[in-house]
């Protein structure tokens, strides 16, 4: 073969990693690699260069290693003429996304600020509350970041700010089982001054101050666990709400109600008893309510669910305290849906953000300020939190934008890749989240 010719070696583990090689080591068979990644494909490319193919000699967007290193190159070998030789060389591309992509908003009306947090390049970033980036002008400029090894954020799916101290706290969504705690004022490479070991899988959490307890959902399995505040190290929860009666199917957003002692949590419907091969199964969105204490397998006081509703992959919630109404970030309905706290069955929004004057581009997280009358989202689709007044309906624009891009950015949306392929007649590779 000649010696130009390249082939496109793709792995797939914690992230997307697509390697294009020069040399006739891509033509041998790759006998093995670390355990976070393995071996999808080998495949012939031409020498035509996408956008999104970034050069092999940039590092990884938190400024580390490139992703070949963290895959562990210097262990990945290559058979060669029946012997074996090490392949330590960079990728010369690799396929990322290199800016902030927001999954979580929280606002910290004592101190004017807002935190959003990055689970793109794993960060929790903070922003003045009135920033405002408009059309043309360059990307916000944080206050300050928390990032690095030290920090344990990673996948890093909710953030939410104590009140009383100013506390940040981070859910980690995926490898790490942690909610991770910083001082108010952490910046750069923190260590956390807390961490609790929680539940795979756990994805949102809320407080409630009256009772000095916090709320942690959790997708597989099912469930939402109750920690006192201030938990740390291997705690367990004071309770759980678990079981078939509780009608939880991969929970994701979670929202909590004191005034009216309501826990209101949404389910993207997927389900499986892993003791029990064949049980799995796929059910529609739902939003389930429960009393705040609620605990063990104890059924919903009411289901949202049905076509009417619109849920579409439904993220964080958040409660208007003085009127109770639910605010859902609704990821591939692309809006932000808002229910009354009384709503059940297949019931329409109240009201819904929605349109292409809104700015929302794949919602996940969503946060009711209701000391300055506001409703923010996140948007994994264009790297933005978008702001609207607490009553917006329809196609609004937003009063103000934090862009984490340049204006009209359009994410890969990457999200936990675990596996890929590619069409080598269409030459386009294929990425599930």
């Amino acid at each position: 073969m000649s010696g130009n010719r390249r082939r496109k070696l793709i792995l797939a583990g914690a992230g997307v990693a697509v390697f294009v090689l020069g040399s006739s080591a891509a033509d041998h068979l790759w006998r093995r690699v670390t355990g976070s990644a393995r071996l999808v494909s080998i495949e012939d490319v031409k020498d035509d260069p996408e956008a999104c193919l970034r050069d092999a000699g940039e590092t990884s967007p938190g400024g580390g290693p490139n992703l070949f290193a963290a895959f562990g190159a210097a262990e990945v070998s290559a058979q060669d003429n029946g012997g074996t030789v090490n392949v330590d060389r960079p990728p010369v591309r690799t396929l990322r996304d290199t800016a902030p992509i927001y999954s979580s908003v929280a606002v910290d009306d004592k101190r004017n600020e807002v935190f959003l947090q990055d689970n793109n390049l794993w960060s929790i970033r903070v922003y003045g509350r009135t920033d405002n980036a408009k059309p043309g002008t360059p990307p916000t400029e944080p206050r300050r970041v928390i990032a690095g090894n030290d920090t344990d954020v990673q996948f890093n799916s909710c953030v939410y700010i104590d009140p009383i101290n100013g506390d940040v706290y981070s859910v980690e969504n995926d490898i790490g089982d942690v909610i991770v705690t910083f001082e108010h004022d952490a910046t750069g490479n923190a260590k956390p001054i807390r961490k609790l070991s929680v539940t795979h899988r756990a994805y949102a959490m809320a407080m409630d101050e009256q009772n000095q307890e916090f709320f942690v959902s959790v997708q597989h399995p099912p469930q939402v666990a109750v920690y006192r505040r201030g938990a740390s190290g291997n705690e367990k929860p004071k309770r759980l709400l678990m079981g078939d009666k509780t009608e939880l199917s991969d929970s994701h957003g979670m929202a909590i109600d004191p005034r009216r002692k309501l826990l209101f949590v949404d389910n993207w419907g997927n389900i499986a008893d892993d003791a029990k091969p064949g049980s799995g199964r796929f059910g529609p969105p739902t939003i389930t309510v429960y009393r705040l204490n609620a605990e063990g397998d104890e059924a919903p006081l009411r289901i949202i669910q049905g076509p009417k509703t619109g849920l579409d992959w439904p993220g964080a919630m958040s409660i208007d305290p003085d009127t109770g109404d639910l605010y859902v970030a609704n990821d591939m309905g692309q809006d932000i849906i808002v229910f009354h706290s009384t709503d059940a069955g297949d019931v329409a929004p109240s009201r819904a953000i929605k349109g292409p004057s809104t700015g929302l581009s794949y919602p996940v997280g969503v946060f009711v300020d209701s000391k300055n009358k506001e409703v923010w989202a996140t948007n994994i689709g264009n790297s933005t939190a978008t702001v609207y007044p607490l009553m917006a309906n329809g196609d609004v624009a937003p009063v103000r934008v934090i862009r984490g891009a340049e204006d009209g950015k359009k994410s890969l949306r990457f999200g936990k890749t675990q596996a890929l392929a590619y069409d080598s007649i269409r030459e386009q590779i294929l990425v599930p989240n």
